[in-house]
Parts: structure tokens; sequence; C-alpha cells
């Protein structure tokens, strides 16, 4: 069974529309932190659990454990 949920029209349907708190968070980062960030970066914070060690670089200073 397909999800289409994920899937419709191959287009991961999550993506369409990221979570809105993280689009708060990154939206309140530093001017020149969200201009270091490449659109793989932005992606992954918006979309992935896992982020790439780039990103984790970049944002070690806002991390909380």
């Amino acid at each position: 069974m397909i999800n289409y949920k994920k899937y419709e029209k191959g287009i991961d349907m999550e993506k369409i529309h990221p979570d809105p708190e993280k689009m708060k968070i990154l939206r309140s980062l530093p001017l020149d932190i969200k201009q270091s960030l490449t659109k793989e970066e932005v992606d992954a914070f918006l979309y992935e659990e896992i982020w790439p060690d780039s990103l984790q670089e970049k944002l070690k200073d806002f991390l909380v454990d």
C-alpha cells in the first residue's frame, strides 16, 4: 500500500509544509548565521531529524542539550 501523504505524484508531502516551530526558529537566527547556511543545510534544518556536521557546527552556539 502506498502512503499518499508521503508520495503523492512523487513529491514528499511533508517537505511542502515545514514545521512552523522550525520556521520560527530559523527566522529568529542572526542574519549572519542565516546567510551562511546553504540550501541543503536549511532543508536539513527544516525537514530532517539528523543534521549534517556543517549545520551542527554553524548552530552550535544556539543548540540546547
